[in-house]
């Protein structure tokens, strides 16, 4: 039986060049109605975990999570999925350095802005405001790595940023570990802490 998982991979096997025809057939056959346009894999675990937390099955309901690979794919994505493809509502969260290729890939393939958020640096930042940096180290080590931390904390490098900007830089020293703690963090939050970009863009589907 199809699933989401096997549209995500059409999709971004139709972008690199392959035939879209196993896109088309799925989104059919799913059905698709919605795809979340995420900058990479971090910030669809953490999508995909707080809607679990709050009982939403966002496959179920249609709801395809895709991250692209970084933000200037958007446009290529927007082109296939959007008006000009398979015409399905396009929604999404973006740093604020990238907005300008969200706007301007969205504007090409005649898709509306309108649910798309946008976080100040990150989303990894956006949690880890959120959480609090006494939080954030709690779930570190409760995830077996304070001693990786702590000797990250150590190099001269660190020295002149702010604990926020220590945690946010240790996320993505180990490949795999800013997926992982995008899954664990947004796990973390109670009910008044969800980022207000990540709040929006549940709250759009």
């Amino acid at each position: 039986m199809a699933d989401m998982g096997a549209f995500r991979d059409a999709v971004t096997g139709w972008v690199a060049g392959a035939s879209g025809e196993l896109a088309r057939e799925l989104a059919d056959r799913l059905p698709v109605r919605v795809v979340v346009l995420l900058e990479g894999p971090s910030d669809a675990a953490a999508v995909t975990a707080l809607a679990a937390r709050r009982g939403r099955d966002l496959a179920g309901d249609g709801i395809c999570v895709l991250p692209m690979g970084g933000a200037m794919n958007v446009g290529h994505f927007a082109r296939l999925l959007g008006p000009p493809g398979l015409d399905l509502r396009l929604t999404g969260m973006c740093d604020e350095a990238e907005h300008r290729y969200y706007v301007r890939g969205l504007e090409r393939a005649g898709a509306p802005w309108h649910g798309f958020q946008v976080c100040v640096a990150d989303l990894e930042e956006e949690l880890i405001r959120a959480l609090g940096v006494t939080r954030v180290k709690d779930l570190v080590r409760a995830e077996g790595e304070l001693r990786s931390l702590e000797i990250f904390l150590g190099q001269p490098a660190q020295r002149d940023r702010t604990p926020q900007q220590q945690l946010r830089r240790f996320l993505g020293t180990k490949k795999g570990r800013k997926i992982h703690y995008g899954r664990v963090l947004a796990e973390a939050l109670g009910p008044d802490q969800v980022p207000a970009p990540l709040e929006g863009l549940l709250a759009s589907l």
